[in-house]
């Protein structure tokens, strides 16, 4: 069961990131068009091609997400579908589009996330952004189990969570905090040589690393992914017209995807993570071993996230990632290469969009398009995501040609 990999990226686009808005803040439905017409114009496709869409939260629609978007764009499509998955969101959104171009519903699928996080407002309806900006990704609202048994007891946010986690893991296998840093100065390599990314030119050390300051013990801020502004989009299409398009098609052959909580309250082991189910069911549907793997794009909101991902996964084994990570040259130049756009540590993270980086990081180099960047005889790579804390987890497999 699952994908045969008849469905294939053929087109993405990825707006450099930014610090903050450097141009007056539009509509989150402009931006869908606009990344999306992006994207087509790199495949080498027509608008009239797409028949599907996959989406993600919209600030201007709070229900009716794809019909708003399909109207907005003027295309009437077979396949609508709406994923809420925090940073797993983009994986899981390529995965469903494969799907609905295996079975045949669609030719074409535009999966994307918008640029920004806000949208302009009126003085006389201001935007409410909800609880999520001011609980980190918790509700508030009655009923939830949030707001009875986590939010009162100060279990909230992103930060914190992945200290415990990390402390938690130093006390069973113990913490080598220069092999953690080591994570975050080999993806800064990878942006320094990346056009676009955030941190394009400014290289970091091990000592930066570990002189910036604690955020969340035993994490640094260097450890830690800066919000910034930014977007993504991919289409994924079927077999005909992947080779009709611009680029080396790049074939979407398995994923996985586990979602067992919301919150780490819940979890029956703090460092036993989601991904080791979607990442066996990947590697199994796409029928590579770890082995094949040429690339792996983690996602890594904090290098804590890499580290569990890179165990769990399969790629060392379990307690033993920092001397994995301290044994391996993770850079594009490196004999292990992860995340090497810099991933978000490096690139940026912009919202729901730091996940689409991944896809966009892996496509890049099975395209042969990642520049300086770009890593000798990649034909396949390993794409994860991951929401909330540790909680939602959706892996790829894909291959070119």
């Amino acid at each position: 069961m699952g994908l045969r990999g008849e469905a294939a990226i053929v087109g993405f686009t990825e707006l450099p990131p930014s610090r903050t808005p450097t141009e007056p803040l539009t509509f989150t439905l402009e931006q869908w068009a606009t990344l999306s017409a992006a994207a087509l114009a790199d495949a080498g496709i027509s608008a009239t091609e797409v028949d599907g869409l996959v989406c993600s939260p919209l600030m201007e629609s709070e229900i009716f997400v794809p019909s708003t978007i399909a109207e907005y764009l003027g295309i009437p499509v077979n396949f609508a579908e709406f994923v809420d998955l925090g940073g797993a969101t983009a994986a899981a959104m390529v995965w469903r589009a494969a799907a609905a171009v295996e079975l045949g519903i669609c030719n074409a699928v535009l999966c994307t996330i918008p640029a920004q996080y806000m949208t302009p407002s009126s003085d006389k309806k201001p935007k409410v952004y909800g609880d999520a900006l001011y609980f980190g990704a918790s509700s508030n609202q009655y009923g939830s189990p949030q707001a009875e048994f986590e939010i009162p007891y100060g279990n909230l946010g992103q930060n914190g969570p992945y200290g415990q986690v990390a402390r938690r893991y130093g006390a069973v296998y113990g913490y080598d905090e220069r092999a953690m840093a080591k994570i975050a100065v080999d993806q800064r390599v990878n942006a320094n040589h990346t056009e676009g990314a955030i941190w394009h030119d400014k290289p970091i050390t091990i000592e930066d690393v570990l002189a910036s300051p604690m955020i969340a013990d035993p994490l640094h801020r260097l450890e830690i992914v800066m919000p910034c502004f930014g977007g993504a989009s991919v289409v994924v299409a079927n077999a005909d017209l992947a080779r009709r398009s611009r680029n080396r098609p790049v074939w979407i052959k398995g994923f996985g995807e586990h979602v067992p909580y919301k919150t780490p309250t819940y979890a029956e082991d703090l460092l036993a993570t989601p991904i080791t189910k979607a990442a066996d069911s990947a590697f199994a549907m796409a029928g590579v071993t770890r082995a094949d793997i040429d690339i792996a794009s983690i996602y890594d909101c904090y290098t804590i996230t890499v580290l569990l991902s890179l165990e769990d996964a399969g790629f060392c084994e379990k307690g033993k990632g920092m001397e994995f990570v301290a044994s391996h040259d993770l850079t594009f130049r490196g004999d292990f290469p992860v995340n090497t756009a810099g991933g978000q540590l490096g690139f940026g993270q912009c919202g729901n969009a730091g996940g689409m980086h991944h896809v966009c990081d892996a496509t890049r180099q099975l395209m042969g398009r990642a520049g300086a960047a770009q890593v000798a005889d990649a034909h396949t790579a390993f794409v994860s995501g991951n929401g909330g804390i540790l909680s939602e987890q959706t892996t790829l497999i894909l291959q070119g040609d």
